[in-house]
């Protein structure tokens, strides 16, 4: 049997090689729901990458622009996946942009007292939100409400 000069192998097998899903099922429901595309058009989990096919991926948001530079239908270890790709550089820059947003809002949200998606409570902010309740129950009894034993 000849041996292929152009080897080939499918999207899903490759998405979940290069790392980028946990499981085959999850690339190619992905590859489905359009998330993940090919030279900018939709495919079947099946279709054939080969280096220099350009692949779109979008997760949460997030968008990897990325062209194949090797095929490998084995899932390996991190630093043999990340040889598979190579991402563009103005990708690069918008992805860590977003990543930045969101960790600068995630920041804002933890420190916002009284918002929906504030940190949770510690025991020590329970205790004093008890305490303050209490005190605006109770006005007489602010002077020696804490008491430690």
């Amino acid at each position: 049997m000849p041996e292929k000069d152009d080897p080939r192998v499918r999207l899903d097998k490759w998405l979940y090689a290069a790392r980028f899903y946990k499981t085959r099922t999850i690339a190619a429901q992905a590859i489905e729901s359009g998330r993940a595309r090919v030279d900018d058009q939709r495919v079947k989990p099946s279709c054939a990458v080969k280096a220099g096919t350009r692949i779109t991926l979008s997760k949460d948001s997030l968008v990897w622009k990325v062209e194949v530079t090797a095929v490998s239908d084995k899932r390996g270890p991190a630093s043999e996946a990340a040889r598979l790709y190579c991402e563009s550089p103005e990708s690069a820059s918008v992805r860590e942009e977003e990543i930045a947003k969101r960790k600068a809002a995630g920041r804002e949200r933890a420190t916002d007292f009284g918002s929906p998606h504030q940190a949770r409570p510690t025991q020590t902010t329970f205790v004093l939100r008890k305490e303050l309740i209490s005190a605006l129950k109770y006005p007489s009894n602010i002077a020696g409400s804490r008491s430690r034993g």
